[in-house]
């Protein structure tokens, strides 16, 4: 009779999961395709250009040897392990696929669960039949399907070069983006926002990336005790296409069992909407007293989080420009792709602007999570109490919106003084070719200005657009992709400095794209009906 009971409560406090699932399915309908066919294409389009750079087995025999002897690059993108073009793609692209995919864990996790409580929505639902633990379960089960529908793609479209490579690759991909899933789960019970939670999952990424980088310096067969530490680190010493060691998937599956079952601890201990880790009590005037100050008391941690990294990475691409020179040599194909994404300047020059061009790819990200604040705060009803009073809604929304502008000036020019450390340079050509790259980042916020003030529903949207963008600047030159194609993107047109002539005109035009975007979506959110 114990036993029935059990089973029934266990069934019960799962009641609703499958709807749930449904409804998370559907209202990501557009965010899960675009970051999965982003991830999949970055790994699946690397072969082809890996087999154009390195074409004969003395050049991939070349690089390998190159790269045990050049600790920066290992720092960058980790040990390689075989030279066959699998084991080449797995090191190329494998670090960054496993971490995109914990973005995308994470980010889904956190939306499904805290930010539903946040919202008051939950409330709602937890109102009907629908069991204690089913959102938890639901959110963790999205991520899921996510994982497996990008470890399918990847594990198909390599098999043609070794199935078990293949399986490999995709599996352990897949299983970085469930260890960060299941971390996220774990942050979400700890912390009163959504905002602290995907802050903090973040955090552990980012410091996973860093132990990671530091192991693989140390040591150029990924044996470093940091690099155990690290779940990216697990995913390079799974060495798929390189004598596969299916025993390390056992840390993926480990890991992610033993925090899943943490979140499910802690989410039945702790009341809906509440948290273990209470935020502090804040003044309601001084330095809140303005819309500005709310809004920078909201977003200083982001700042903070994205300004660090931006300045670390500037550092680590400044140490390692003299050897990716060293590194591409006499490749023509590798000299043709770098000056397609840095222009035709001497080799070293179109290097840093190529590295400089992919810091502004991010901080794209970066503006378009910042301007989403807004629809965050609107949509949770938090921007209510705020209009009520002698705030008018233009007056609210600059607040973010010179966070988000501003801040990204900030961590480029951050970039640009960490690079200039890094490379031991002229701080005055990196520092501006940096800013160049401010006028792209703009557009790409202010069309996330325009979709939350036109369509605050599908402002999420504004992600995809993002992952567009830094789809093709990443994989479009390898490719060889028409120019045309690449100039669909507002990083297409900007002049490729430093090395290359400065020209104002499409800088002055994005500039004057990116404020009418802006313009455009202020007055669209001044003339519609608040949302929650």
């Amino acid at each position: 009779m114990t036993t029935l009971t059990a089973g029934f409560g266990g069934a019960r406090r799962l009641a609703g999961t499958g709807t749930l699932v449904r409804f998370a399915l559907r209202r990501d309908r557009l965010m899960i395709p675009v970051w999965v066919a982003v991830n999949a294409l970055m790994v699946l389009s690397m072969p082809n250009t890996l087999e154009s750079l390195y074409g004969t087995p003395a050049e991939r025999a070349g690089l390998m040897r190159q790269m045990e002897a050049n600790a920066s690059l290992r720092a960058m993108v980790g040990p390689v392990f075989g030279d066959s073009l699998g084991a080449l793609t797995a090191w190329r692209v494998g670090v960054y696929a496993g971490a995109l995919a914990a973005v995308t864990s994470l980010l889904l996790v956190v939306r499904h669960t805290r930010d539903e409580e946040e919202s008051g929505r939950q409330e709602l639902v937890a109102s009907g039949m629908v069991g204690r633990r089913a959102p938890l379960t639901a959110a963790l089960l999205t991520a899921g399907v996510a994982n497996a529908v990008l470890a399918v793609l990847v594990a198909a479209g390599l098999a043609g070069r070794g199935a078990a490579g293949a399986l490999a690759l995709g599996l352990g991909i897949a299983g970085t983006g469930m260890v960060f899933a299941t971390m996220a789960a774990i942050v979400a019970q700890l912390t009163e926002s959504a905002r602290q939670a995907r802050g903090l999952t973040a955090a552990v990424l980012g410091a996973a990336f860093v132990l990671r980088a530091a192991g693989d310096s140390a040591a150029d067969d990924g044996s470093s005790a940091l690099t155990w530490i690290s779940p990216l680190g697990w995913l390079e010493n799974l060495r798929a296409y390189a004598g596969e060691r299916w025993w390390v998937l056992l840390l993926f599956t480990g890991a992610a069992l033993a925090q899943g079952a943490v979140a499910y601890a802690l989410a039945g201990r702790r009341d809906l909407g509440m948290s273990f880790l209470p935020a502090r009590p804040g003044p309601a005037a001084g330095r809140l007293a303005t819309a500005g100050a709310l809004a920078w008391r909201l977003q200083r941690g982001a700042v903070l989080g994205w300004s660090i990294g931006f300045l670390l990475a500037g550092i680590v691409y400044g140490s390692m420009t003299e050897g990716a020179a060293d590194l591409v040599g006499d490749n023509e194909r590798a000299r043709e792709i770098i000056a397609r994404m840095g222009g035709q300047a001497g080799l070293t020059d179109a290097f840093v602007s190529a590295m400089v061009g992919m810091l502004g790819l991010v901080a794209a990200l970066y503006v378009v999570a910042s301007v989403l604040r807004l629809n965050g705060e609107e949509t949770s009803g938090r921007a209510e109490p705020v209009l009520a009073g002698a705030v008018g809604r233009l007056r609210w929304a600059a607040g973010h919106l010179v966070i988000a502008f501003g801040g990204a000036a900030l961590i480029l020019l951050l970039a640009g003084a960490g690079y200039a450390l890094g490379y031991g340079g002229d701080a005055g050509p990196l520092l501006a070719a940096c800013l160049v790259q401010l006028p792209a980042v703009w557009v790409i916020g202010g069309a996330a200005v325009l979709l939350h003030g036109l369509l605050p529903r599908a402002a999420v949207a504004a992600w995809g657009v993002a992952g567009a963008v830094l789809l093709l600047g990443w994989v479009g030159p390898a490719l060889d992709l028409p120019r045309a194609v690449l100039e669909v993107s507002p990083f297409g047109h900007l002049p490729k400095v430093p090395g290359g002539e400065m020209e104002w005109e499409p800088v002055l035009v994005l500039t004057a794209l990116a404020a009418a975007l802006s313009i455009s979506g202020l007055v669209a959110l001044r003339r519609r009906d608040m949302t929650s």
